[in-house]
């Protein structure tokens, strides 16, 4: 049974997000039942490596105590997400976060195609990080700008895609596994492969199954967490 003491020392903490939880959501529910159960200071530290979509599902490491140091380090090392690709529409924030805005002929699709259009991204990549994102531009995190209505020109950055497999070809869906660098967005992944097959495309489910050593199969929920810490 671990002590206050323990996580203040610093605690490394596998954490599967549920669906439509925000990654600060998550965060705050450990910060709430750590602080119940042990009467932490207000300056206790906690935080996370990695900021997942609340779209997204699985693997967020929270870091307490002396372990916020080592935040850094877990977000530089390499990620797996798995995933589906939905083709032949587009939507604004290249996810299901928003609507449909346009759609876009499947039918020159194939497998063959979707396969060489995957290999076609391993290796160092341009790639624009979506309007619907939280990097800052003139101050204000882009989403603010996107939400606004406001036009903002974003600069590409390299990434490294490690692995990209194609695990299922069922269109409109295509299933997916990506193995990539840090700062890689993997719905500007699915829309650049839109492009890519002449088409258009968005990401409709997303999981991150890995970071460096780190996998969602050693993971637990945070209500998980909450239960058997309270039981102790």
């Amino acid at each position: 049974m671990k002590t206050a003491e323990d996580f203040q020392n610093g605690q490394i903490l596998l954490i599967d997000k549920p669906l439509t939880w925000s990654s600060f959501q998550a965060v705050n529910k450990l910060k709430y039942v750590l602080k119940r159960k042990y009467n932490l200071p207000k300056k206790f530290k906690i935080g996370h490596a990695g900021t997942l979509d609340p779209l997204a599902t699985g693997l967020l490491i929270i870091c307490t105590g002396k372990f916020t140091k080592k935040i850094l380090e877990i977000q530089s090392q390499t990620k797996e997400y798995t995933g589906t690709i939905t083709i032949g529409a587009t939507t604004p924030s290249y996810d299901l976060e928003t609507e449909i805005d346009a759609t876009f002929p499947i039918n020159h699709i194939d497998d063959a195609l979707i396969h060489q259009t995957a290999s076609g991204f391993i290796g160092e990549i341009d790639q624009k990080p979506p309007v619907f994102s939280a990097i800052k531009k003139d101050g204000k995190r882009l989403y603010e700008h996107a939400r606004a209505g406001e036009q903002v020109e974003i600069q590409s950055r390299k990434t490294t895609i490690y692995e990209f497999e194609i695990t299922r070809i069922a269109l409109p869906e295509i299933d997916f596994r990506v193995q990539c660098s840090k700062g890689t967005y993997i719905r500007s992944l699915a829309y650049d492969f839109g492009i890519a097959l002449k088409s258009g495309a968005h990401l409709s489910t997303l999981r991150r199954t890995k970071i460096g050593d780190f996998s969602v199969e050693n993971s637990i929920t945070p209500e998980v967490f909450e239960r058997e810490l309270l039981s102790q």
